[in-house]
């Protein structure tokens, strides 16, 4: 019998096609209790992330879920966004998405508002999931250190490892084989503001509770066209000519279109684009009923738990990382010694199950929706 108590989290994202995805988990899954959204400069410009989160959850039918406007520049940087690969508005590529049914809460700063609802949970419950720039996260956890001790979790979707870390694909620029995303090392939520990053690996407290969740992993979880057709269609093995895709999947299906399209002409990833953000949702079920294996070992090393100490590089500036002068932005993982405390970052997921669960998701979403268009 299923469980009926949800695990409350708090998600802090820019969205960006992939949060898109992200917000429809961490909103539909059963076993969630989503508490807020707070969104951060990165895809997009901040008004545009904010917006784009309104109009995501208007889309999904939970337009009550308050969302709150974070940080629009990094710590110390100035802001850069991904515009060749979200375009400008952050979610091109499709003209369903509805206006937000409301406007962000301004009434409270949103690290407030995060430091608020997460301590209001009892103590190793909750979890915050980031899977945008560390801007906010950095925020909270210098104003509100008790945040630390507080959260079962922290799941950030960011980094990249490379050095055969997983066998995923991982693109290349012209004929440059790379790892990083944003530059040659560094993947784009890390790079944007790398000292938040540092911010939040060097608290070993927060650490020992971190899962990453970086490239090596997300490209192994590509939405190609049988993932297509399945967020499409939903679960019918041979669609009508007559079967008619609801909104909200045909709204998907183009924002995923777009991504494939971007993905395809700068990284060369022609089987489809990874769905990054998702994965850093997906993560904080380990451990429960509605776990989507995570596999944080070595092929052969079933069993042995790797924990890792993760180090950022802040020297150099976007613009020198970007003509590759500098390794801005990279992530240095390092493994710990057995049964010592670090970050999980994982090799390797149930990715099956994982488009299972999603397509689940935006079944509940459709069964909402639907009243609506009656």
């Amino acid at each position: 019998m299923a469980s009926t108590n949800k695990i409350p989290i708090w998600l802090d994202c820019d969205p960006g096609h992939d949060d898109a995805f992200a917000i429809l988990l961490a909103a539909h899954h059963p076993a969630v209790g989503l508490l807020g959204l707070s969104t951060v400069h990165g895809n997009a410009s901040l008004d545009k992330t904010t917006a784009n989160a309104g109009s995501v959850l208007t889309a999904i039918g939970k337009p009550d879920i308050p969302v709150y406007r974070g940080a629009s520049k990094p710590l110390v940087r100035p802001a850069v966004h991904a515009d060749a690969i979200h375009g400008e508005s952050g979610l091109a590529g499709t003209d369903l998405l509805p206006t937000p049914a409301g406007p962000a809460d301004l009434s409270i700063e949103a690290v407030d508002a995060m430091a608020k609802a997460i301590l209001a949970t009892p103590p190793n419950t909750c979890w915050l999931v980031a899977t945008g720039t560390l801007t906010n996260v950095a925020g909270l956890v210098m104003k509100y250190p008790a945040v630390v001790g507080h959260l079962k979790g922290l799941s950030i979707m960011g980094g990249a490892i490379g050095g055969g870390f997983t066998a995923a694909p991982m693109g290349k620029v012209g004929s440059t084989e790379r790892y990083g995303n944003w530059t040659p090392y560094a993947e784009f939520n890390i790079v944007v503001d790398p000292e938040a990053a540092v911010t939040i690996f060097d608290l070993p407290e927060l650490a020992a509770k971190t899962t990453l969740i970086p490239l090596d992993v997300s490209h192994q979880v590509l939405a190609n066209k049988e993932v297509i057709k399945l967020l499409h269609y939903g679960k019918k093995d041979t669609p009508s000519n007559d079967t008619k895709p609801s909104i909200l999947r045909t709204m998907l299906v183009e924002l995923l279109c777009f991504f494939a399209e971007t993905y395809d002409k700068v990284f060369g990833l022609s089987e489809g684009p990874p769905l990054h953000d998702p994965i850093a949702v997906a993560a904080m079920f380990e451990g429960t009923e509605y776990a989507i294996p995570l596999y944080d070992h070595e092929e052969g090393q079933q069993g042995r738990r790797e924990r890792f100490n993760v180090k950022v590089i802040t020297e150099g500036t976007h613009a020198e990382a970007l003509d590759g002068k500098t390794e801005t932005g990279r992530t240095i993982a390092t493994l710990l010694p057995p049964g010592q405390e670090g970050v999980k970052i994982p090799r390797s997921l149930d990715v099956q199950n994982f488009w299972k669960v999603i397509e689940d998701c935006l079944e509940k979403a459709d069964a909402i929706n639907a009243p609506a268009k009656n």
